[in-house]
């Protein structure tokens, strides 16, 4: 048996449905943070399984979908440069812009030299085999992909792969969490946290739930079994009036999480203000290379100019990092 099996183990699954049944909670809403939970609820089904007055709710977590479509439009400009190779994960690749028009995927089509990449290591392969190219890697994501992201880069200072430049699109999730909380346009009364961004936070990167909003949150896996069970944990700490943050996510994450990744992390970027789609800019929750790795900085070298302006588009993504609409809908 794979050691996932047994968090998938249909007996566990119905003895979890009933403890949340059994609890006397009504008309709650729980916000799953990370869109990996997100896809891994709707495939297991999750939410058909869960009584009436358990609302489970997206967040931000969603790299691709809390990017704002300026961003993309940056890229593509960028793409089109005809000594410059875009690499990237390949869920960006068809992400529009501004336009329905404008996309990596488009942009290829005119000819932009675009490479989708499992990690940003191999974007510095690229640029190692191709010295007469610059090479550009699209950093998304939070705190998971931005340890990799500075490792990659502080590898390119040491070598001098001066053909190598990162743009940094990578954000933090503790500001947004707290410009929801703070902005009340939706009820939130527990959290379900990100497994994979705990592995680097730790469980005390989230403390502040307990500490000044007294708000339920736990730290799950991804397989049925973890989330029912950290959904009854949550819906427990509700029902019982409390507000704490615990870790069942134990096989993987610690109270204080990767001090190795965090201090990478560190070293290569600074906190700035950032844009979120949908969210507007939430101070701190960027993440911009420092003065030192210039060179490296895809914003520097080509002399990118990121605008605070955000226009109006059909995409709905916004409401669904807020909660307001299911990401179905």
């Amino acid at each position: 048996m794979l050691a996932k099996d047994l968090f998938r183990n249909k007996d566990d699954v119905k003895t979890l449905r009933k403890a949340i049944e059994s609890l006397d909670v009504k008309d709650i809403n729980i916000m799953e943070v990370c869109g990996t939970h997100t896809m891994a609820i709707a495939e297991a089904g999750i939410k058909q399984m869960l009584p009436k007055g358990i609302n489970l709710i997206s967040g931000p977590g969603c790299p691709v979908c809390v990017t704002p479509s300026e961003r993309i439009d940056d890229i593509c400009n960028l793409a089109m440069n005809k000594d410059i190779i875009i690499t990237t994960y390949g869920d960006m690749i068809r992400v529009p812009g501004t336009r329905k028009d404008i996309s990596l995927e488009k942009s290829r089509m005119m000819g932009a030299d675009i490479k989708a990449v499992y990690s940003s290591m191999d974007a510095l392969d690229i640029a190692i085999d191709n010295p007469d190219r610059e090479v550009v890697f699209l950093g998304i994501g939070f705190e998971t992909t931005a340890p990799a992201a500075a490792s990659a880069l502080m590898e390119a200072y040491k070598r001098k792969v001066d053909n190598f430049s990162i743009f940094s699109l990578h954000k933090v999730i503790e500001p947004a969490i707290r410009s929801l909380l703070e902005s009340k346009e939706v009820k939130i009364d527990g959290f379900l946290l990100p497994g994979h961004v705990a592995v680097i936070l730790g469980q005390k990167g989230f403390m502040f739930l307990q500490y000044e909003y007294a708000i339920p949150g736990v730290i799950s896996g991804f397989e049925p079994v973890d989330i029912l069970n950290s959904l009854f944990l949550i819906a427990k700490e509700i029902a019982e009036g409390r507000g704490e943050v615990k870790n069942e996510y134990t096989r993987l994450v610690s109270f204080e999480g990767n001090s190795a990744a965090r201090d990478a992390v560190y070293e290569v970027f600074k906190p700035r203000d950032d844009i979120w789609r949908g969210l507007g800019m939430i101070k701190n929750s960027g993440l911009k290379i420092r003065e030192k790795y210039s060179r490296f900085d895809a914003e520097v070298k080509f002399k990118i100019k990121l605008t605070d302006e955000i226009k109006n588009t059909p995409c709905k993504c916004g409401d669904v990092v807020k909660g307001l609409i299911d990401p179905s809908n």
